[in-house]
């Protein structure tokens, strides 16, 4: 029986700590529902099947921008400003955040880069 009550309380305290998942989506809990939006989750999807979270994270940078800066950053321009990131994603580009290329990915669609960029958006603070 201890050890039973033993296990559960290890299980209980890896639940609480997040349970050291390794796979690190680059997403962060989103506590204004945000998580539920469709439109977040096709981006999330879309971010985690590709190779983008190898130079970026939501929170932090890495080779590229975090994800939460791009947002902010983009945050106060039109809505145009969706179609020309995902055309920055498709054709790659330098420049912007410094000196590091951003390679091309042209197998992504324009549609699922459009869908990428809307998820990151939706990060600004």
């Amino acid at each position: 029986m201890k050890k039973i009550l033993a296990a559960f309380l290890c299980m209980g305290m890896l639940a609480s700590c997040g349970g050291g998942d390794s796979k690190d989506s680059g997403s962060t809990e989103m506590s204004d529902g945000t998580a539920d939006n469709p439109v977040y989750q096709k981006g999330l999807s879309l971010v985690a099947k590709s190779d983008c979270l190898t130079c970026h994270k939501v929170e932090e940078k890495l080779t590229g921008p975090a994800y939460r800066d791009v947002a902010n950053k983009y945050a106060s321009m039109p809505d145009t400003i969706i179609t020309h990131l995902a055309g920055k994603i498709r054709s790659g580009g330098n420049g912007v955040w410094g000196e590091a290329l951003m390679t091309p990915h042209p197998a992504i669609t324009q549609e699922d880069a459009e869908a990428m960029v809307k998820y990151i958006m939706l990060l600004k603070k």
